[in-house]
């Protein structure tokens, strides 16, 4: 079984404590809805068991760049959202076949 996390492209993802919360989005100035969002169920953080509102942060690292670190707020899949996911997955398959 492919561990997802563990893929060499794959970031390191990890959760923030609380307080590092707090200070990162002091530092931004932001609030926790400005910030990017990823999905709970995402297969780069679902091994992580992460919460809504939990933030997710990620180190890339790039032969140019060096380590850069993006932040990810935690939300739930909403219905309507699978339900798009659905039909285009339905789409796609009529479309192969």
């Amino acid at each position: 079984m492919l561990k997802v996390a563990e893929h060499v492209l794959v970031p390191k993802h990890e959760i923030l404590p609380e307080e590092e919360k707090k200070k990162l989005l002091e530092r931004l100035h932001v609030t926790e809805a400005e910030l990017p969002k990823i999905f709970i169920d995402d297969p780069a953080i679902k091994h992580l068991k992460p919460k809504p509102g939990d933030v997710i942060k990620m180190t890339r690292r790039s032969p140019t760049a060096g380590e850069t670190f993006y932040y990810r707020v935690v939300i739930e899949r909403k219905k309507e959202v699978e339900e798009l996911e659905e039909l285009e997955e339905t789409e796609e398959e009529v479309g192969e076949g």
